[in-house]
Protein backbone atom coordinates (compact mmCIF):
# COMPACT_ATOMS: atom_id res chain seq x y z
CA UNK A 1 0.00 0.00 0.00
CA UNK A 2 2.78 2.25 0.91
CA UNK A 3 4.50 1.63 -2.42
CA UNK A 4 1.36 2.56 -4.27
CA UNK A 5 1.11 5.85 -2.37
CA UNK A 6 4.73 6.65 -3.06
CA UNK A 7 4.26 5.96 -6.73
CA UNK A 8 1.25 8.22 -6.73
CA UNK A 9 3.25 10.98 -5.07
CA UNK A 10 6.06 10.61 -7.59
CA UNK A 11 3.56 10.72 -10.43
CA UNK A 12 1.94 13.78 -8.94
CA UNK A 13 5.35 15.42 -8.53
CA UNK A 14 6.24 14.72 -12.12
CA UNK A 15 2.94 16.13 -13.32
CA UNK A 16 3.52 19.24 -11.22
CA UNK A 17 7.04 19.59 -12.60
CA UNK A 18 5.76 19.30 -16.12
CA UNK A 19 3.09 21.87 -15.33
CA UNK A 20 5.67 24.28 -13.89
CA UNK A 21 7.95 23.70 -16.87
CA UNK A 22 5.09 24.43 -19.23
CA UNK A 23 4.26 27.61 -17.35
CA UNK A 24 7.87 28.77 -17.46
CA UNK A 25 8.06 28.06 -21.14
CA UNK A 26 4.84 29.95 -21.76
CA UNK A 27 6.08 32.83 -19.68
CA UNK A 28 9.38 32.88 -21.57
CA UNK A 29 7.50 32.95 -24.84
CA UNK A 30 5.36 35.85 -23.59
CA UNK A 31 8.43 37.83 -22.53
CA UNK A 32 10.07 37.22 -25.89
CA UNK A 33 6.92 38.39 -27.63
CA UNK A 34 6.81 41.50 -25.46
CA UNK A 35 10.45 42.23 -26.19
CA UNK A 36 9.85 41.89 -29.90
CA UNK A 37 6.87 44.20 -29.69
CA UNK A 38 8.86 46.68 -27.65
CA UNK A 39 11.67 46.57 -30.23
CA UNK A 40 9.13 47.18 -32.99
CA UNK A 41 7.67 50.09 -31.04
CA UNK A 42 11.18 51.53 -30.50
CA UNK A 43 11.97 51.22 -34.19
CA UNK A 44 8.66 52.86 -34.99
CA UNK A 45 9.52 55.66 -32.54
CA UNK A 46 12.89 56.12 -34.26
CA UNK A 47 11.24 56.26 -37.68
CA UNK A 48 8.68 58.74 -36.36
CA UNK A 49 11.42 60.90 -34.85
CA UNK A 50 13.33 60.81 -38.12
CA UNK A 51 10.21 61.95 -39.94
CA UNK A 52 9.69 64.68 -37.35
CA UNK A 53 13.30 65.80 -37.73
CA UNK A 54 12.99 65.75 -41.51
CA UNK A 55 9.76 67.72 -41.39
CA UNK A 56 11.35 70.23 -39.00
CA UNK A 57 14.34 70.69 -41.28
CA UNK A 58 12.02 71.16 -44.26
CA UNK A 59 9.96 73.68 -42.30
CA UNK A 60 13.16 75.57 -41.37
CA UNK A 61 14.28 75.63 -45.00
CA UNK A 62 10.84 76.86 -46.06
CA UNK A 63 11.03 79.53 -43.35
CA UNK A 64 14.44 80.69 -44.59
CA UNK A 65 13.16 80.75 -48.16
CA UNK A 66 10.11 82.72 -47.07
CA UNK A 67 12.25 85.25 -45.24
CA UNK A 68 14.58 85.55 -48.26
CA UNK A 69 11.57 86.09 -50.54
CA UNK A 70 10.21 88.73 -48.17
CA UNK A 71 13.58 90.50 -48.08
CA UNK A 72 13.86 90.34 -51.86
CA UNK A 73 10.34 91.68 -52.18
CA UNK A 74 11.17 94.60 -49.92
CA UNK A 75 14.33 95.33 -51.91
CA UNK A 76 12.44 95.09 -55.19
CA UNK A 77 9.76 97.39 -53.85
CA UNK A 78 12.35 100.00 -52.87
CA UNK A 79 14.05 99.65 -56.26
CA UNK A 80 10.74 99.83 -58.12
CA UNK A 81 9.82 102.97 -56.21
CA UNK A 82 13.20 104.43 -57.16
CA UNK A 83 12.74 103.51 -60.82
CA UNK A 84 9.25 104.97 -60.78
CA UNK A 85 10.63 108.28 -59.50
CA UNK A 86 13.22 108.23 -62.29
CA UNK A 87 10.53 107.51 -64.85
CA UNK A 88 8.39 110.32 -63.49
CA UNK A 89 11.35 112.70 -63.68
CA UNK A 90 12.17 111.59 -67.23
CA UNK A 91 8.57 112.07 -68.24
CA UNK A 92 8.68 115.57 -66.79
CA UNK A 93 11.89 116.29 -68.72
CA UNK A 94 10.37 114.91 -71.90
CA UNK A 95 7.36 117.10 -71.41
CA UNK A 96 9.64 120.10 -70.90
CA UNK A 97 11.65 119.20 -74.00
CA UNK A 98 8.47 118.85 -76.00
CA UNK A 99 7.40 122.30 -74.90
CA UNK A 100 10.80 123.64 -75.94
CA UNK A 101 10.58 121.86 -79.28
CA UNK A 102 7.16 123.32 -79.82
CA UNK A 103 8.63 126.77 -79.27
CA UNK A 104 11.67 126.23 -81.54
CA UNK A 105 9.91 127.49 -84.62
CA UNK A 106 8.92 130.66 -82.81
CA UNK A 107 12.51 131.07 -81.66
CA UNK A 108 13.86 130.53 -85.18
CA UNK A 109 11.55 133.19 -86.53
CA UNK A 110 13.29 135.69 -84.27
CA UNK A 111 16.86 134.36 -84.43
CA UNK A 112 17.26 133.77 -88.17
CA UNK A 113 16.65 137.40 -89.22
CA UNK A 114 18.99 138.51 -86.45
CA UNK A 115 21.75 136.26 -87.80
CA UNK A 116 21.42 137.72 -91.29
CA UNK A 117 21.69 141.22 -89.81
CA UNK A 118 24.79 140.16 -87.86
CA UNK A 119 26.47 138.85 -91.04
CA UNK A 120 25.66 142.05 -92.94
CA UNK A 121 27.01 144.17 -90.09
CA UNK A 122 30.17 142.04 -89.93
CA UNK A 123 30.80 142.44 -93.64
CA UNK A 124 30.35 146.21 -93.44
CA UNK A 125 32.69 146.39 -90.45
CA UNK A 126 35.44 144.45 -92.24
CA UNK A 127 35.22 146.72 -95.27
CA UNK A 128 35.45 149.86 -93.12
CA UNK A 129 38.16 148.49 -90.84
CA UNK A 130 41.91 148.72 -91.49
CA UNK A 131 42.87 145.92 -93.93
CA UNK A 132 44.10 143.34 -91.42
CA UNK A 133 43.70 139.95 -93.12
CA UNK A 134 40.95 141.60 -95.14
CA UNK A 135 40.67 138.85 -97.76
CA UNK A 136 40.50 136.10 -95.13
CA UNK A 137 37.92 138.03 -93.10
CA UNK A 138 35.70 138.66 -96.14
CA UNK A 139 36.03 134.98 -97.07
CA UNK A 140 34.82 134.11 -93.55
CA UNK A 141 31.76 136.31 -94.10
CA UNK A 142 30.99 134.45 -97.34
CA UNK A 143 31.29 131.11 -95.54
CA UNK A 144 28.76 132.35 -93.00
CA UNK A 145 26.36 133.19 -95.82
CA UNK A 146 26.87 129.70 -97.25
CA UNK A 147 26.05 127.91 -94.00
CA UNK A 148 22.88 129.99 -93.67
CA UNK A 149 21.71 128.35 -96.90
CA UNK A 150 22.81 124.85 -95.87
CA UNK A 151 19.91 122.71 -94.63
CA UNK A 152 22.36 120.28 -92.98
CA UNK A 153 23.60 122.94 -90.55
CA UNK A 154 21.40 123.48 -87.51
CA UNK A 155 20.32 126.93 -86.44
CA UNK A 156 22.33 126.62 -83.23
CA UNK A 157 25.48 125.73 -85.21
CA UNK A 158 24.91 128.66 -87.55
CA UNK A 159 24.60 131.02 -84.60
CA UNK A 160 27.71 129.52 -82.96
CA UNK A 161 29.85 130.12 -86.06
CA UNK A 162 28.61 133.71 -86.37
CA UNK A 163 29.51 134.44 -82.74
CA UNK A 164 32.94 132.85 -83.29
CA UNK A 165 33.48 135.20 -86.25
CA UNK A 166 32.66 138.16 -84.01
CA UNK A 167 35.10 136.84 -81.40
CA UNK A 168 37.82 136.59 -84.05
CA UNK A 169 37.18 140.23 -85.01
CA UNK A 170 37.59 141.23 -81.38
CA UNK A 171 40.92 139.37 -81.21
CA UNK A 172 42.29 141.49 -84.07
CA UNK A 173 41.95 144.53 -81.84
CA UNK A 174 44.44 143.43 -79.19
CA UNK A 175 48.11 142.50 -78.96
CA UNK A 176 51.01 142.50 -81.38
CA UNK A 177 50.37 140.40 -84.48
CA UNK A 178 52.69 139.75 -87.44
CA UNK A 179 52.02 137.68 -90.53
CA UNK A 180 53.40 137.31 -94.05
CA UNK A 181 51.43 138.38 -97.11
CA UNK A 182 51.29 140.41 -100.32
CA UNK A 183 51.10 144.21 -100.45
CA UNK A 184 49.80 145.98 -103.55
CA UNK A 185 51.59 149.31 -103.77
CA UNK A 186 52.10 151.49 -106.81
CA UNK A 187 50.75 148.80 -109.08
CA UNK A 188 53.30 146.28 -107.78
CA UNK A 189 52.67 143.20 -105.63
CA UNK A 190 55.32 143.00 -102.90
CA UNK A 191 56.01 140.15 -100.45
CA UNK A 192 56.03 141.68 -96.98
CA UNK A 193 55.65 141.04 -93.28
CA UNK A 194 52.53 142.78 -92.01
CA UNK A 195 52.45 144.05 -88.44
CA UNK A 196 49.63 145.57 -86.48
CA UNK A 197 49.28 146.81 -82.94
CA UNK A 198 45.65 145.96 -82.34
CA UNK A 199 43.75 148.34 -84.59
CA UNK A 200 45.92 151.31 -83.63
CA UNK A 201 48.48 150.82 -86.37
CA UNK A 202 49.02 148.65 -89.44
CA UNK A 203 52.41 148.52 -91.12
CA UNK A 204 54.32 146.37 -93.59
CA UNK A 205 58.00 145.70 -94.21
CA UNK A 206 59.67 144.14 -97.19
CA UNK A 207 61.30 140.79 -96.56
CA UNK A 208 64.75 142.33 -97.19
CA UNK A 209 63.99 144.82 -94.36
CA UNK A 210 64.89 147.78 -96.61
CA UNK A 211 61.43 149.27 -97.12
CA UNK A 212 58.39 149.90 -94.96
CA UNK A 213 54.82 151.12 -95.39
CA UNK A 214 52.08 152.32 -93.09
CA UNK A 215 48.34 152.29 -93.64
CA UNK A 216 46.73 155.69 -93.30
CA UNK A 217 43.19 155.00 -92.14
CA UNK A 218 42.25 158.64 -92.77
CA UNK A 219 42.93 158.31 -96.51
CA UNK A 220 42.46 154.52 -96.57
CA UNK A 221 45.76 154.26 -98.47
CA UNK A 222 49.20 152.78 -97.92
CA UNK A 223 52.06 155.26 -97.54
CA UNK A 224 55.81 154.82 -97.47
CA UNK A 225 57.16 154.57 -93.94
CA UNK A 226 59.94 156.92 -92.90
CA UNK A 227 63.27 155.05 -92.86
CA UNK A 228 63.75 156.19 -89.25
CA UNK A 229 61.09 153.64 -88.17
CA UNK A 230 62.42 150.63 -90.10
CA UNK A 231 64.59 149.34 -87.27
CA UNK A 232 61.74 149.68 -84.74
CA UNK A 233 59.35 147.95 -87.16
CA UNK A 234 61.78 145.07 -87.60
CA UNK A 235 61.98 144.66 -83.84
CA UNK A 236 58.20 144.92 -83.46
CA UNK A 237 57.70 142.09 -85.96
CA UNK A 238 60.17 139.93 -84.05
CA UNK A 239 58.43 140.73 -80.76
CA UNK A 240 55.08 139.73 -82.26
CA UNK A 241 56.61 136.41 -83.29
CA UNK A 242 58.19 136.02 -79.86
CA UNK A 243 61.66 136.02 -81.40
CA UNK A 244 62.88 138.73 -79.04
CA UNK A 245 61.99 140.09 -75.62
CA UNK A 246 59.29 142.78 -75.29
CA UNK A 247 60.59 146.33 -75.31
CA UNK A 248 59.44 149.93 -75.78
CA UNK A 249 59.20 150.98 -79.40
CA UNK A 250 58.66 154.24 -81.22
CA UNK A 251 56.27 153.81 -84.12
CA UNK A 252 53.88 156.21 -85.87
CA UNK A 253 50.20 155.72 -85.07
CA UNK A 254 47.64 157.59 -87.15
CA UNK A 255 44.80 156.68 -84.84
CA UNK A 256 46.46 158.44 -81.92
CA UNK A 257 46.95 161.63 -83.92
CA UNK A 258 43.33 161.61 -85.08
CA UNK A 259 42.11 161.08 -81.54
CA UNK A 260 43.85 164.29 -80.43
Amino acid sequence: MTKVINKSKIAAALIGAFAITGSVTAAAQSISTLQNEEAKIHEADIRSQDKINSLFEQSQELLYEYRAIVDEYEQLKVYNDHVQRLVDDQNAQLASLQRQIDSVEDTKQGVVPLMYKMIDALEQFVKLDIPIHRDARLARVERLRDIMSNANVTTSEQFRQITEAYQAEMDYGSGLIAYEGKLNFGGEEISVDFFHLGRAALMAQSLDLKNGWIFNDDTNEWEVLDDAYLSALTKAIRMARKQTAPDLLKLPIYAAERAE
